[in-house]
């Protein structure tokens, strides 16, 4: 089993309160039943629920003739459980993506 780590600055150093984690390097508090596995892009950038991706390689839809070319945009993402970690539009079709494949637009 992986050791836990802050959401935020990924250090492990933290402190166990009854009802949360609270990391002794930046602060940061969250609660026990909310610790969710942290979804990251190629780059090592932590995703979140309604971030905007980027494609850093293209990528031929399976089933079909379509291509995600690198540098195309996505619309809000959302995080989902198993391998392919999100769903997303891109080009107007809806898609389940590995997270490896893409990296986080600010």
């Amino acid at each position: 089993m992986s050791e836990l780590s802050c959401p935020m600055c990924e250090m492990t150093d933290l402190l166990e309160h009854p009802d949360k984690h609270e990391c002794m390097t930046c602060g940061h508090e969250w609660e026990k039943e909310a610790a969710e596995r942290v979804v990251k892009d190629a780059y090592g950038n932590v995703l979140v629920k309604g971030d905007i991706v980027a494609m850093i390689k293209d990528l031929k839809l399976k089933g079909t003739s379509k291509v995600l070319k690198s540098g195309m945009k996505s619309k809000p993402i959302r995080l989902v459980e198993g391998d392919h970690e999100i769903d997303c539009k891109m080009d107007g079709v809806a898609i389940a993506l590995k997270a490896c494949f893409v990296k986080k637009v600010s």
